[in-house]
């Protein structure tokens, strides 16, 4: 395993680790924060690109915010208490979460230039992922649907061949970066091995808009994934690059560690 990274709040840029333990939702601090509207509906470079130019840094008791001409924000854990507890939407599951207070919500709008506020997924909340792909009782936390995704420096490669100028693996959010096979080899994969810890790779990764975003400068160049739609579309003709994965059991994974392809 090449790279390694999580992604503490929802759409907001990542943060490379050379270690991670996973708990039940997967990478330790991965997706349990979300941006939202007022009303509780998910936010996302989808409709807020600048939300990729937010730096996120975990602290000893939460996380810290910084993004350009915005002073950095420590937000800690919200304490669990019926009074800060709110619905919230990620695609069709409606969750429990806890809001992070008025300290982080104006300091979010402010950069966003929208009215939001930040909300944390406590060990309480249970969100299962999709049971076509899962058993019941596997979670995940705020992320799209699934608790982590994978792609091959390979496949990354065969797509930057075909551009005229190269994007980084960043752009397409992956938790965990391989190398060492060929191209979308990890398409074929039904079980690995990282470390400790066994993974099923339970789908493709069908991609939308987010990977067209620079993650430098947030303008939107949609040339990329034209090239991409060229060659790697699914039976129902979506986008896909990359493997959504589901964890068994716990345990630690490091960067440099082998990855073992058990089916």
């Amino acid at each position: 395993m090449s790279q390694l990274a999580v992604y503490p709040v929802k759409s907001t840029r990542q943060i490379a680790l050379q270690q991670c333990e996973l708990d039940a939702f997967g990478l330790r601090n991965d997706r349990r924060w979300m941006v939202v509207t007022p009303e509780g509906q998910f936010l996302t470079q989808r409709q807020l690109p600048q939300m990729v130019l937010i730096d996120v840094q975990l602290t000893d008791n939460g996380i810290s915010l910084q993004a350009p001409d915005m002073s950095l924000l420590d937000v800690a854990v919200p304490v669990l208490n019926p009074a800060g507890t709110r619905e919230v939407l990620v695609w069709n599951d409606t969750v429990e979460a806890l809001d992070a207070g008025d300290r982080a919500a104006v300091w979010l709008s402010g950069f966003l230039q929208r009215d939001c506020r930040l909300v944390y997924m406590p060990d309480s909340t249970f969100r299962q992922v999709d049971p076509r792909y899962a058993e019941t009782g596997q979670r995940t936390g705020f992320a799209d649907g699934f608790p982590l995704l994978l792609i091959s420096e390979a496949s990354l490669e065969g797509l930057n061949s075909k551009l005229e100028s190269p994007v980084p693996m960043a752009r397409f959010r992956p938790n965990l970066v391989i190398s060492g096979c060929e191209p979308h080899a990890e398409d074929s994969w039904k079980r690995i091995r990282i470390g400790e810890v066994e993974f099923s790779l339970a789908k493709p990764c069908t991609r939308c808009v987010i990977p067209s975003i620079n993650t430098d400068t947030a303008e939107k160049d949609s040339r990329m994934l034209k090239v991409l739609a060229g060659y790697r579309r699914d039976e129902r003709k979506r986008v896909i690059f990359g493997m959504n994965l589901i964890h068994s059991g716990l345990g630690s994974i490091t960067v440099g560690d082998k990855v073992e392809v058990i089916e």
